[in-house]
């Protein structure tokens, strides 16, 4: 059986977005390989095995295009109202919580938010109805 170990996004500035990541979502950097040109961050915490890998290419000096592909990472909360409240009190700008239903049926409960490059991640309800754990 295959087991997903981690997604990959390519940051600019690594203190922003060290910083970003341990606010907002407690992780932590568990490996860390510098390279000639580039470095791989991998962080992670105590909930989970997988992994959000950071790569800083050292000479970009630019935003990276995240071309029309790219849709978001998700992680799921405990009370997505406190997490908000949390993310407003941090200064981590989080978009309004919204509902999703489907013909009438609470399916989740969510917001968004950017990280200093501009990926985008959704926060979840845990334990809501539908596929959302």
């Amino acid at each position: 059986m295959v087991k997903m170990i981690h997604s990959m996004i390519r940051v600019r500035d690594e203190k922003a977005s060290l910083a970003f990541y341990e606010k907002a979502f407690g992780l932590h950097v568990a490996d860390r390989f510098v390279f000639d040109s580039f470095t791989l961050i991998y962080l992670s915490n105590d909930e989970q095995t997988f992994e959000l890998e950071l790569t800083v290419n050292h000479d970009r000096d630019r935003p990276y295009d995240r071309g029309d592909g790219y849709g978001h990472l998700a992680v799921s909360v405990g009370d997505i109202q406190a997490e908000h409240a949390r993310f407003e009190k941090e200064g981590l700008k989080p978009e309004p919580v919204k509902e999703l239903k489907n013909e009438g049926r609470l399916i989740g409960q969510f917001f968004f938010v950017a990280d200093p490059d501009g990926y985008r991640i959704e926060v979840l309800q845990r334990g809501a109805p539908g596929r959302f754990v």
